[in-house]
């Protein structure tokens, strides 16, 4: 399909819905999210109105204006200003300000992802968007959509807040842009080969992965061939024909990832961070930090413990 055609296309689906449904106010008990799509601008607040809490629908989060700590599923990332979070659903989230700060949120439940009006570019989306890795931090990975984003941002919140000509419209647009920015941004995080025209069992693999990085009985070869149906002796060959990279490397740097993170950004013990991830003593889990980044992992919190880490 032409690059024209399936951006007519996500239009439509989306200004089909924006017509159908009144999605400004928020409609939320217990939260679920009873209408497809949202948005929701929160002015400046001096606390965050709930401690930790998860909901069942997609959320986009924008820091319009201040700082703190977002926390997520026992992580926690320094926010500030133009930081854009993707949760999905179930993520235990909460957020500590450190400062005055407005939110706006764009909220999308699954209804919405899969509707009966979806086609092939947002099918291909909520792929990608269901693929995305529970951590904390900035969803923008490339420099150039940070800087794009902003603009962006601040006219989604201005057609929403001014309600102009033609701003329903407008909205359908900006939303189509914001979500293949976001998800090419978080197809950042996937092996360089992997992208939007990969082979979706490569990419049900890799969220497989993901979701299951802390039990290494469910990474076994075994586990996931049986998994998916692909013989244990064709899964290392598809995996790498796919992503460039084995299914062990794969495995590995994600976890390495996921362990610098609470490193930098957490007061977990190093037994403790070992043991979250399914290492049998410390001693192991030692040696393969080393063996990947040339330092253990304590050496690794004292040398850039204090600098922001961007994830």
């Amino acid at each position: 399909m032409k690059s024209t055609v399936q951006n007519s296309t996500i239009s439509d689906c989306i200004l089909l819905y924006i017509r159908v449904i009144k999605v400004y106010n928020l409609v939320m008990v217990n939260d679920v999210l009873y209408e497809p799509f949202q948005l929701v601008l929160k002015e400046l607040l001096d606390e965050c109105p709930r401690g930790e809490h998860m909901h069942s629908f997609f959320e986009l989060v924008y820091i319009v204006q201040g700082s703190g700590i977002q926390h997520i599923n026992n992580n926690t990332f320094t926010y500030k200003a133009g930081h854009l979070f993707l949760l999905t659903p179930d993520d235990l989230h909460s957020l500590d300000f450190e400062e005055p700060t407005q939110l706006f949120f764009i909220r999308f439940n699954n209804y919405y992802l899969n509707g009966a009006y979806q086609q092939e570019l947002l099918q291909r989306i909520e792929i990608i968007l269901k693929n995305a890795s529970h951590e904390p931090g900035c969803v923008l990975k490339n420099e150039d959509d940070k800087i794009m984003i902003h603009p962006l941002m601040n006219a989604i919140i201005k057609e929403h807040t001014k309600r102009g000509l033609y701003h329903k419209e407008l909205l359908s647009q900006y939303i189509n842009t914001l979500l293949v920015i976001v998800a090419r941004n978080i197809m950042m995080s996937l092996p360089e080969k992997i992208n939007d025209q990969s082979d979706q069992t490569v990419v049900r693999i890799l969220q497989y992965v993901q979701a299951n990085i802390y039990d290494p009985e469910k990474l076994k070869g075994l586990h996931i061939s049986n998994k998916f149906g692909i013989s244990e002796t064709y899964l290392g060959r598809f995996f790498r024909k796919h992503t460039n990279e084995t299914l062990q490397q794969y495995q590995t740097n994600y976890k390495l990832k996921l362990i610098e993170n609470r490193l930098l950004n957490t007061d977990m013990r190093i037994n403790e961070i070992a043991a979250e991830f399914g290492f049998t003593d410390k001693s192991h889990f030692n040696n393969m930090f080393k063996k990947n980044r040339g330092v253990n992992p304590t050496e690794y919190r004292k040398m850039f413990k204090g600098f922001e880490y961007v994830t």
